[in-house]
């Protein structure tokens, strides 16, 4: 059930953050552009740069492998069985524990309908 709005919506704009979408009213875009002006980008940000944390908590190959199962809805359990593995050896790939080798990046591409080196 949806809330009533207190102001019409062409009053409003909208804002999108990652994957979450707020409709602010027009007298305050001007106050939250400004606060965000100071950390705008020019162009492409490459992806090293975006996920440095990422990297360095999971190492780039498990943090491929997870984001290949998010993006697929996809549980350790499910993927470990395709991969004809444990779910705990997943895990450890994931987790940068385990090196993931050419025959097991093979299978994850496979799975994933894509190319190998992506996980080497």
């Amino acid at each position: 059930m949806s809330a009533p709005m207190k102001m019409p919506r062409t009053s409003q704009v909208a804002i999108s953050i990652s994957n979450e979408r707020f409709m602010v009213p027009v007298s305050r875009a001007a106050a939250i552009l400004e606060l965000v002006r100071e950390y705008q980008v020019e162009g492409n940000v490459p992806a090293d740069d975006v996920l440095r944390d990422v990297y360095k908590k999971y190492g780039k190959t498990g943090s491929v492998i997870r984001g290949f199962r998010a993006r697929e809805d996809m549980t350790q359990i499910e993927l470990a069985r395709k991969l004809v593995v444990t779910q705990g050896d997943l895990s450890k790939m994931e987790n940068g524990k385990r090196p993931v080798g050419k025959e097991m990046a093979r299978r994850l591409a496979n799975v994933f309908h894509t190319d190998y080196r992506v996980f080497m």
